[in-house]
């Protein structure tokens, strides 16, 4: 069975939004449609405690965007950003939820910042989705959302990992960074990973 991953469209990630991805509105009329296509459609939630250490107002040393040790992994220092409970958390209004069967919550660990909708940084939990998947004998994702160069290639290539064939559907995700998603599209298709 063939499973859609929609990751992070959530407010905070939108035009206005804490962490906006330019023009990231605009893949959801495309996942919108997209949702037709899938026996199973899940999504993952950026959910952060609001003192989250991924959070640059907890380093008033560094800078926004600097990168950090933390905990033996490379940080990047980011806004605060889909707070627990906060508006910025939400999953978008205009996403078509109908079909949406479970979300599965990431960065939920002060500690640790969690890219992938499969595990956090370190690998050290699971948020629950590759078990769902398994369980509903998923052979196959097709990932979309956002950011493109983050959330949503990190999700993929665990994918790739745990022995998914998996896809990373272009026309609906948007990157922070266009220049660094085209370096991890090269990276993702060498793993073995799709591009539709």
């Amino acid at each position: 069975m063939k499973s859609l991953i929609i990751v992070d469209v959530q407010n905070d990630f939108l035009p206005g939004g804490a962490l906006e991805v330019s023009k990231g509105d605009e893949v959801i009329s495309a996942i919108n449609q997209l949702q037709r296509e899938y026996d199973l459609v899940v999504a993952t939630q950026d959910w952060h405690p609001n003192d989250h250490l991924s959070f640059g107002s907890q380093h008033p040393e560094h800078n926004l965007f600097d990168v950090i040790d933390l905990n033996g992994f490379a940080q990047k220092l980011w806004p605060n950003h889909c707070m627990q409970g906060t508006l910025g958390a939400a999953l978008a209004d205009t996403l078509d939820q109908h079909r949406i069967e479970a979300v599965f919550r990431k960065g939920l660990e002060k500690e640790i910042d969690s890219y992938s909708g499969f595990f956090d940084n370190g690998k050290r939990k699971v948020t629950g989705l590759h078990g769902y998947l398994q369980s509903r004998g998923v052979t196959e994702v097709h990932v979309c959302g956002l950011a493109a160069d983050f959330c949503v290639f990190f999700t993929a290539m665990d994918a790739l990992e745990l022995r998914y064939r998996t896809a990373i559907i272009s026309r609906a995700t948007k990157a922070i960074d266009r220049g660094e998603f085209m370096n991890k599209k090269e990276q993702f298709v060498q793993k073995g990973g799709m591009l539709l």
